[in-house]
Protein backbone atom coordinates (compact mmCIF):
# COMPACT_ATOMS: atom_id res chain seq x y z
CA UNK A 1 0.00 0.00 0.00
CA UNK A 2 1.32 3.61 -0.73
CA UNK A 3 2.42 5.78 1.90
CA UNK A 4 1.74 8.98 2.65
CA UNK A 5 2.94 11.22 5.17
CA UNK A 6 1.12 13.85 7.39
CA UNK A 7 -1.17 16.62 5.79
CA UNK A 8 1.36 19.36 4.39
CA UNK A 9 -0.38 23.36 5.10
CA UNK A 10 1.66 25.06 3.06
CA UNK A 11 -0.47 28.45 2.29
CA UNK A 12 -2.66 30.05 4.48
CA UNK A 13 -3.63 33.31 3.30
CA UNK A 14 -6.90 35.97 3.20
CA UNK A 15 -7.99 36.63 -0.40
CA UNK A 16 -10.62 39.42 -0.72
CA UNK A 17 -13.37 38.16 -2.76
CA UNK A 18 -15.77 40.40 -4.49
CA UNK A 19 -19.48 39.80 -4.43
CA UNK A 20 -20.10 37.40 -7.13
CA UNK A 21 -23.50 35.59 -6.35
CA UNK A 22 -24.69 36.82 -10.31
CA UNK A 23 -21.91 34.06 -11.44
CA UNK A 24 -23.86 31.35 -10.25
CA UNK A 25 -22.00 28.11 -9.63
CA UNK A 26 -21.23 25.85 -6.83
CA UNK A 27 -17.99 27.12 -4.94
CA UNK A 28 -16.39 23.69 -4.73
CA UNK A 29 -17.34 22.75 -8.73
CA UNK A 30 -16.00 26.10 -10.35
CA UNK A 31 -12.89 25.95 -8.20
CA UNK A 32 -12.48 22.36 -9.13
CA UNK A 33 -13.12 22.86 -12.82
CA UNK A 34 -9.98 25.56 -12.54
CA UNK A 35 -7.84 23.77 -10.27
CA UNK A 36 -8.27 20.35 -12.37
CA UNK A 37 -5.88 21.51 -15.30
CA UNK A 38 -3.78 23.47 -13.08
CA UNK A 39 -2.88 20.88 -11.12
CA UNK A 40 -2.33 18.47 -13.99
CA UNK A 41 -0.13 20.87 -15.72
CA UNK A 42 1.94 20.39 -12.06
CA UNK A 43 1.88 16.59 -12.67
CA UNK A 44 -0.84 16.50 -9.56
CA UNK A 45 -4.62 15.38 -9.17
CA UNK A 46 -7.55 17.21 -7.22
CA UNK A 47 -8.31 15.04 -4.23
CA UNK A 48 -10.89 17.12 -2.99
CA UNK A 49 -11.92 20.24 -2.78
CA UNK A 50 -14.12 22.06 0.32
CA UNK A 51 -15.43 25.24 1.17
CA UNK A 52 -16.03 25.59 5.55
CA UNK A 53 -16.72 28.07 7.47
CA UNK A 54 -15.11 27.39 10.82
CA UNK A 55 -15.44 30.16 14.07
CA UNK A 56 -15.74 33.50 11.83
CA UNK A 57 -13.55 32.54 9.04
CA UNK A 58 -13.98 30.92 5.56
CA UNK A 59 -11.64 28.82 4.11
CA UNK A 60 -10.74 27.04 0.93
CA UNK A 61 -9.43 23.74 1.14
CA UNK A 62 -7.76 22.48 -1.73
CA UNK A 63 -6.52 19.01 -1.40
CA UNK A 64 -3.55 17.36 -3.90
CA UNK A 65 -2.09 14.11 -4.67
CA UNK A 66 0.17 12.26 -7.05
CA UNK A 67 1.87 8.86 -7.27
CA UNK A 68 4.48 8.59 -4.65
CA UNK A 69 2.91 11.46 -2.56
CA UNK A 70 3.02 15.44 -1.89
CA UNK A 71 5.34 17.60 -0.19
CA UNK A 72 6.03 21.12 0.83
CA UNK A 73 7.43 21.74 -2.59
CA UNK A 74 4.06 20.80 -4.49
CA UNK A 75 2.02 22.32 -1.96
CA UNK A 76 3.68 25.49 -2.93
CA UNK A 77 3.46 25.29 -6.83
CA UNK A 78 0.10 24.62 -6.23
CA UNK A 79 -0.73 27.75 -4.33
CA UNK A 80 1.40 30.35 -6.44
CA UNK A 81 -0.39 28.59 -9.26
CA UNK A 82 -3.92 29.46 -8.58
CA UNK A 83 -3.40 32.52 -6.80
CA UNK A 84 -4.00 34.61 -10.13
CA UNK A 85 -6.50 32.36 -11.99
CA UNK A 86 -8.73 32.51 -8.47
CA UNK A 87 -8.11 36.19 -7.87
CA UNK A 88 -9.47 36.73 -11.45
CA UNK A 89 -12.29 34.04 -11.71
CA UNK A 90 -13.07 35.69 -8.39
CA UNK A 91 -15.84 32.87 -7.63
CA UNK A 92 -16.11 33.38 -4.00
CA UNK A 93 -18.92 35.94 -2.38
CA UNK A 94 -16.51 36.79 1.19
CA UNK A 95 -12.92 36.86 2.26
CA UNK A 96 -11.41 33.68 3.09
CA UNK A 97 -8.24 31.56 3.71
CA UNK A 98 -6.81 29.45 0.96
CA UNK A 99 -5.47 26.59 1.94
CA UNK A 100 -3.29 23.60 -0.14
CA UNK A 101 -2.14 20.15 1.22
CA UNK A 102 -2.12 16.59 0.49
CA UNK A 103 -4.91 14.55 1.38
CA UNK A 104 -2.77 12.55 4.26
CA UNK A 105 -1.84 9.05 5.13
CA UNK A 106 -5.72 8.92 6.52
CA UNK A 107 -7.42 10.47 3.95
CA UNK A 108 -11.23 10.67 3.28
CA UNK A 109 -12.76 8.91 0.64
CA UNK A 110 -15.38 10.86 -1.16
CA UNK A 111 -15.58 10.48 -4.31
CA UNK A 112 -16.47 7.21 -6.18
CA UNK A 113 -13.16 7.09 -8.03
CA UNK A 114 -12.02 7.01 -4.19
CA UNK A 115 -13.51 4.15 -3.32
CA UNK A 116 -12.55 2.63 -6.68
CA UNK A 117 -8.78 3.49 -6.04
CA UNK A 118 -8.66 1.49 -2.60
CA UNK A 119 -10.83 -1.81 -2.72
CA UNK A 120 -9.30 -4.09 -0.45
CA UNK A 121 -8.11 -1.32 2.01
CA UNK A 122 -8.50 -1.14 5.45
CA UNK A 123 -11.22 1.98 6.25
CA UNK A 124 -12.69 3.34 9.27
CA UNK A 125 -16.29 4.53 8.66
CA UNK A 126 -17.86 6.99 11.15
CA UNK A 127 -21.76 6.97 10.40
CA UNK A 128 -24.41 9.48 11.43
CA UNK A 129 -27.16 7.26 13.10
CA UNK A 130 -26.48 4.39 14.97
CA UNK A 131 -26.69 0.54 13.70
CA UNK A 132 -29.30 -1.49 14.65
CA UNK A 133 -26.78 -2.89 17.34
CA UNK A 134 -25.62 0.77 18.15
CA UNK A 135 -22.27 0.67 16.36
CA UNK A 136 -21.59 4.28 15.20
CA UNK A 137 -18.36 3.44 13.73
CA UNK A 138 -17.05 0.74 11.84
CA UNK A 139 -13.49 -0.68 10.46
CA UNK A 140 -12.89 -2.76 7.78
CA UNK A 141 -11.92 -3.81 4.59
CA UNK A 142 -13.25 -1.52 1.97
CA UNK A 143 -14.77 -4.72 -0.21
CA UNK A 144 -16.98 -2.90 -3.00
CA UNK A 145 -18.90 0.05 -3.64
CA UNK A 146 -21.83 0.00 -6.08
CA UNK A 147 -23.85 3.28 -6.61
CA UNK A 148 -23.37 4.83 -2.91
CA UNK A 149 -23.36 1.84 -1.38
CA UNK A 150 -19.92 0.74 0.57
CA UNK A 151 -19.61 -2.87 1.40
CA UNK A 152 -17.45 -3.13 4.50
CA UNK A 153 -15.85 -6.53 5.77
CA UNK A 154 -15.09 -6.08 9.62
CA UNK A 155 -11.71 -8.36 10.97
CA UNK A 156 -14.73 -10.65 12.65
CA UNK A 157 -15.95 -11.27 8.90
CA UNK A 158 -19.19 -9.70 9.27
CA UNK A 159 -20.34 -8.12 5.99
CA UNK A 160 -21.93 -4.27 6.12
CA UNK A 161 -23.61 -2.69 4.00
CA UNK A 162 -23.66 1.00 4.31
CA UNK A 163 -24.72 3.83 2.18
CA UNK A 164 -22.63 6.33 2.07
CA UNK A 165 -24.83 9.33 2.81
CA UNK A 166 -25.18 7.67 6.02
CA UNK A 167 -21.91 7.97 6.94
CA UNK A 168 -20.33 11.18 8.11
CA UNK A 169 -17.05 10.02 6.89
CA UNK A 170 -14.61 7.35 5.49
CA UNK A 171 -11.17 7.10 6.05
CA UNK A 172 -8.18 5.01 4.99
CA UNK A 173 -7.08 3.52 8.36
CA UNK A 174 -3.23 2.42 9.01
CA UNK A 175 -3.15 -0.92 10.96
CA UNK A 176 -0.93 0.33 13.47
CA UNK A 177 -3.31 3.83 13.92
CA UNK A 178 -6.54 1.72 14.71
CA UNK A 179 -5.41 0.90 18.67
CA UNK A 180 -8.45 -0.17 20.68
CA UNK A 181 -11.20 1.04 18.74
CA UNK A 182 -13.82 -2.04 18.85
CA UNK A 183 -15.55 -2.72 15.74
Amino acid sequence: MKEWGDPLFCLYYEVNGLSNRKKGGNTVDVVWKLAAPIAAGLGLTIWDVRFVKEGAGWFLRIFIDKEGGVGIEDCEAMSRAIDDPLDQLDPIDQSYCLEVSSPGMERELVREEHFWAFLGAKVRAKLFHPLEDGRRELIGTLRDFQEGTIILETEKGETVSLAQKDASSVRLVEDDIVGGIEE
